[in-house]
Order: structure tokens, then sequence, then C-alpha cells
């Protein structure tokens, strides 16, 4: 459904955005995560025809964005960052304008206004002017009008920016929901959204992409990944050092394994060792990786390495 071959934005002397290549499929999620300034909104917004590329071709459904923007926009949802809206607006009206825009009317606008307010729990604040409403309200009156065609294609810039934890809860399982029958990118910073909604992840840092995978591929990455947490009554660090490094943390000791394909076995050889030594077990784990550590890894590795 998306197609980016080699995309490349400058402003002046600034590459914003280096020959990024990437591809989404429908019933994909795509999580596009990277630091302030690293390239996510500027992408996002050559993806929808916003701004142009400097060089390389976006296509949606099919449509170059280029040569043909109306077909290819017709197939698109876009909440962009800081998402405007008109304050002076109720929530119904603005939704039943920019369903107009889409060429809705009639029944056809109606039911598309019921769905998109149903779909962003919207109802309580129907008949409220914009400027009335929280930021949270705010932000899900925009993400309404990114839905209000059933578009095939959604491009959601920081789709939970200002919701409570509660609200935030809701827009994960409605992403997660719509990603089933159509193709999204949303951008973010909360990386346990990546395990809440995605189904593939990019990091982007620096104007390219440095890591592109499913969550458990990018955890796989991780330092921790694959080491064996261990909390025991008696457990030696000397002993388990017989399987591998040993990093001693409160009350528990991390074994890490030595090839990172055979942690199931370590798993299984300090489960032995314990049984032999007579210690008294509590909790034996296998870890999956810490996603926050690969991102900062990659975002960060002078950082990283000199802690």
């Amino acid at each position: 459904m998306i197609r980016i071959d080699n995309l490349v934005k400058t402003f002046a002397a600034k590459r914003a955005v280096d020959g990024v290549s990437f591809a989404v499929e429908r019933g994909e999620v795509l999580g596009f995560l990277g630091p302030n300034g690293a390239g996510k909104s500027t992408t996002m917004r050559m993806i929808t025809g916003f701004i142009p590329p400097s060089s390389g071709r976006v296509s949606v459904g099919g449509h170059d964005v280029a040569e043909a923007p109306l077909r290819a926009k017709r197939l698109i949802g876009y909440l962009p960052e800081a998402a405007p809206s008109y304050p002076d607006m109720t929530v119904h009206g603005f939704l039943s304008f920019a369903a107009e825009l889409r060429g809705l009317d009639g029944h056809a606008r109606k039911n598309a206004v019921h769905r998109a307010v149903e779909r962003c729990f919207l109802s309580s604040v129907l008949h409220q002017s914009i400027d009335t409403l929280s930021k949270g309200y705010k932000h899900r009156t925009c993400l309404a009008q990114a839905l209000i065609h059933d578009p095939e294609v959604l491009i959601l810039d920081e789709p939970t920016d200002g919701l409570d934890p509660n609200q935030k809860h809701e827009v994960r399982n409605l992403i997660r929901e719509l990603g089933r029958t159509k193709a999204v990118v949303f951008s973010t910073h909360i990386l346990e959204e990546v395990d809440a909604a995605c189904t593939r992840a990019i990091i982007i840092d620096r104007g390219r992409i440095v890591a592109n995978g499913t969550p458990a591929e990018l955890k796989a990455m991780s330092a921790t990944a694959g080491a064996v947490m261990l909390h025991a009554q008696g457990a030696s660090a000397e002993k388990l050092a017989a399987l591998g490094k040993v990093e001693a943390l409160d009350r528990a000791f991390r074994v890490y394994p030595r090839d990172k394909g055979a942690a199931g076995d370590l798993a299984r050889a300090v489960a032995e060792l314990a049984g032999r030594e007579g210690w008294k077990l509590e909790m034996l784990r296998t870890e999956e990786g810490q996603l926050d550590e690969v991102f900062r890894r990659i975002t960060l590795p002078d950082t990283v390495n000199k802690k």
C-alpha cells in the first residue's frame, strides 16, 4: 500500500531525510521511532504529499504521490503533528465539514461522522465548540477527521500525544484494530506503544533508517536478550560463572549466554545448577530484551559506549 524508494529531503544545507526506503503492506501497523529531529515528521509529510521530496519516490496504493496526487490522497487519512482544526466549530460541525471535503454527502456523510465519533469516543463532546475541549479531546477530534472517509492508509503523527493513560489505551487498541485491514504508519516517542500496537517498527536517526524489524526482532538486539534472571536463596556468582558472564543485581543475578542462540539451554542449565546446589529457587526467567536499551544504543552510540 505504501512504497518509498530512496527518499531525500534537504532544507538549505540540512539533509533532514537521507535515502529512506521501506514498504508497508495492508494489515501492517508500522511504528516510526526516532529522537527529535530524526526525520520522522518530514518523512510522513512527504508520504502524504504535504511537502515534496528533494528526490526519491513515494507511491500509495500504486499511485505516485507526485504524479497522481489526488488518487493517492483519496486513500490516505492523515493526522499531522500539532493537528490543526477550526476552534469555533463544534466537533460535529468540524467532522461533517471534513466528510464533505472528502466527497461524502447525505446518508454517507451522516454515517461517516457517526462511525468516526464512535471510534474516537467523542459522543460526550459532540456539540461542544473545539476551543472549549481539553487537549486530549481536541487531539481525538483531529484523529476522527483522519478516519472520516474510512481510508485504506493511515499516517498518524504522534496519535497519543496529550492523551491520559486511559485514552492512550483506547487509541492503541483502535490502531491495532484498524491495522487488521489497513496500512498504518504512526510515529511515537513512547516505546511501550511498539509492543502495544505495532507489527513492525523502524528506528530512524539523523535522517537514515538504522533498524527495521518486528518488536521481537528489535528486542533481540538488546544486550540483555537471552540472559537468564535468577533469584534464589544460596545462589553464588562463582558457581554461575561456569555458565556465562554474571551480573550481580539487587537480590538476584543475571547470567548472559555465551551464544544468544542457546538461551533456552542456558535457562535449563541454570535450573539444573540450582537443583544440584540445593538453592531455594524463587524466580527464574529468560529476558526478552529491552527496546529502550536498543533505541538508546542505536541513536546515542557514543553516550552509551562511554557509560
